[in-house]
């Protein structure tokens, strides 16, 4: 095997907290959602009866409406800002408020498919937590039933500090009514991280939504940042048709037919979204009803969950591979040279596994196998070059954020081994 997977598999068991596995030791010491549902695929490969495991501890955070909170806080920490107190949730276990993309019901059905006949037991408990938690979107973040879910918090996007939200954040006042005590910044160089006025303005929304009691029609009424989120619709998407094949996997008809009215819905309002001036597709701010333009990743994401028209993909692979001319890592999370770029900080310029297995996905999705496996190449090779870094510096190649990265491991494995 592999020496580079054996030590993906090494980071997986460093990073393990009793079935589930926290993204990084220190800097991110609790579970989280998008992360332990891209874990969860990994260890789909090796041992699923712990990629089960992964999945059932996320859920035992899942609040009564439907939602699965973006962290779960099963054991207490001094590591990591905002902590349980700052939330003030008030679950028997502590999570956060808000949500995270919804990649659970894609790793669920590869989980399933892994494991073979017999598994319908144990997951039907977690085809019924997914399915709450699609009509938990529909209902709390698109009430207006567009087809298009609303993220609420940048954090909730997954990009935290992606240029996407600098018009929309900008309207969000610095004031908090919580003291703001970093911590990633000592674990993780400033420069690679969120701005201090960027948390205080993350911070006034935790403390807008708790002064809500967390009740989503009462935060929809009171969001003073609330954009309908390209990357995060187009992920509902691919887990809506993975939940849909579920249900008529379990012969539950009537859920079938209720998930794929949810999807016809999205894959029409995305299609809506395209802007052949931009060669990509765009997210909706709903306080100023404009087109958010900024040029990062979410707009190349519906590939992974819409068949489209040839000139469409062709369209959007050419601005890809004109983003990535002359880098040493694709795929940019923002294009190269404009005033938003930044190669090392976060989510404002670096490349990332994960982001790049869903491009991936989405090239073989829509007849571009070249582009796909270039791509995986160039990620392969930053892995094994660099470790398993959170991104990676798409100029220098230069592994950034922190270091024996759980979904960078899983990635690999995906990327390197399947």
């Amino acid at each position: 095997m592999n020496v580079h997977i054996t030590e993906a598999k090494r980071i997986l068991v460093a990073n393990d907290r009793g079935g589930y596995t926290v993204p990084t030791d220190r800097l991110y010491p609790f579970q989280w959602n998008w992360d332990s549902a891209f874990v969860a695929m990994g260890f789909a490969l090796y041992d699923t009866d712990r990629a089960y495991r992964e999945l059932e501890r996320l859920i035992e955070g899942q609040w009564a409406d439907g939602m699965i909170p973006h962290i779960v806080f099963h054991q207490p920490s001094d590591t990591y800002f905002p902590g349980p107190n700052v939330w003030r949730t008030r679950h028997t276990i502590p999570t956060s408020g808000i949500t995270q993309p919804p990649v659970f019901a894609i790793a669920l059905r590869k989980v399933f498919e892994a494991a073979g006949s017999g598994a319908e037991a144990r997951t039907l408990p977690l085809y019924e937590a997914a399915l709450k938690w699609h009509r938990w979107w529909y209902s709390a973040r698109d009430p207006e039933g567009t087809g298009l879910v609303a993220l609420l918090h940048p954090w909730e996007s997954g990009s935290d500090n992606s240029p996407a939200w600098d018009i929309a954040l900008a309207r969000v006042p610095t004031t908090t009514d919580t003291p703001v005590v970093r911590k990633d910044t000592g674990h993780v160089n400033a420069s690679m991280r969120p701005r201090d006025e960027d948390y205080n303005r993350f911070i006034h929304l935790v403390d807008t939504y708790a002064a809500c009691g967390w009740d989503p029609a009462m935060q929809w009424g009171k969001a003073p940042f609330k954009v309908a989120e390209i990357q995060t619709t187009a992920i509902l998407l691919k887990a809506g048709e993975d939940l849909e094949h579920l249900a008529r996997e379990f012969g539950r008809t009537e859920d079938a037919a209720e998930i794929a009215a949810f999807n016809d819905l999205t894959r029409k309002a995305i299609l809506a979204q395209w802007r052949p001036a931009l060669s990509r597709f765009v997210s909706r701010d709903l306080i100023s009803g404009e087109d958010v333009e900024a040029a990062t990743q979410a707009g190349f994401i519906p590939l992974l969950s819409l068949d489209l028209e040839k000139n469409i993909a062709d369209a959007l692979v050419d601005e890809m591979k004109a983003w990535s001319k002359g880098l040493k890592v694709a795929f940019p999370t923002t294009k190269p040279g404009i005033a938003g770029w930044e190669p090392k900080r976060y989510w404002r310029g670096p490349a990332w596994a994960i982001i790049n297995w869903l491009l991936i996905d989405g090239f073989k999705r829509n007849g571009h196998p070249e582009a796909a496996e270039e791509l995986r190449r160039s990620t392969v090779a930053a892995i094994e070059a660099e470790g398993f870094a959170e991104y990676f510096d798409p100029v220098t190649g230069e592994g950034c954020g922190g270091l024996g990265f759980s979904w960078t491991a899983a990635a690999y494995m995906w990327l390197a081994w399947t």
